[in-house]
């Protein structure tokens, strides 16, 4: 049996090929700003939309496959507002504006899927807290990352010099990256995916 990730995101590929763990990478295919919408016409909140959008991934892609389908997405919650990930630098210069000095959530979520249907899931929540950084710092930060930027809800690369923006963090690390990983590699382990 062979495991794939129902994702295009070079983070959570980063972090499964960190853990040693074998996979194919397949794209799910989902219209992930409709389902949004559709999710916020019906109250969900961000950590239910996380929710939703990996269990959709996975669906996705394990429909009449025997393979363990791996879906898993992440949202940024301020104050209980959903945010997405923004368009341009100029974008990302004002939603960092906005987190400064503020504390927000990470809500990360992952699904494991069989031929269609659900077996197993988690949504881990992070805390992260941005220091009251200077103009100047966004500015050389924002010179620095350009696009990269682009690349996460938060504007931020924690495992780069988005480190630099928080005073605090709480929280999984991998789950900040996008993919919570022990409760996954634990199921794996349990189903012979991989040695106990």
């Amino acid at each position: 049996m062979s495991l794939i990730l129902a994702s295009k995101s070079a983070a959570r590929r980063a972090v499964l090929d960190g853990a040693g763990v074998r996979y194919e990478a397949r794209v799910a295919g989902v219209d992930e700003d409709a389902a949004k919408a559709s999710l916020l016409a019906e109250g969900a909140g961000p950590r239910e939309i996380a929710d939703a959008l990996a269990e959709l991934k996975a669906i996705r892609v394990s429909a009449g496959r025997p393979d363990f389908v791996i879906g898993s997405d992440q949202t940024l919650d301020l104050d209980g507002r959903l945010y997405d990930k923004a368009e341009s630098v100029e974008a990302a210069r004002e939603r960092l504006r906005l987190l400064r000095g503020r504390t927000h959530k990470l809500h990360s979520a992952v699904v494991v899927a069989k031929e269609g249907t659900p077996i197993w899931r988690e949504i881990v929540t992070a805390s992260l807290t941005m220091r009251d950084f200077s103009d100047a710092f966004l500015e050389d930060y924002l010179a620095q990352e350009g696009e990269q930027a682009l690349g996460s809800v938060g504007c931020y690369r924690l495992e780069g010099p988005g480190a630099q923006l928080f005073s605090k963090i709480e929280g999984d690390y991998f789950a900040i990256l996008g993919l919570p990983l022990m409760g996954l590699l634990d199921l794996l382990r349990r189903h012979g995916e991989l040695t106990a």
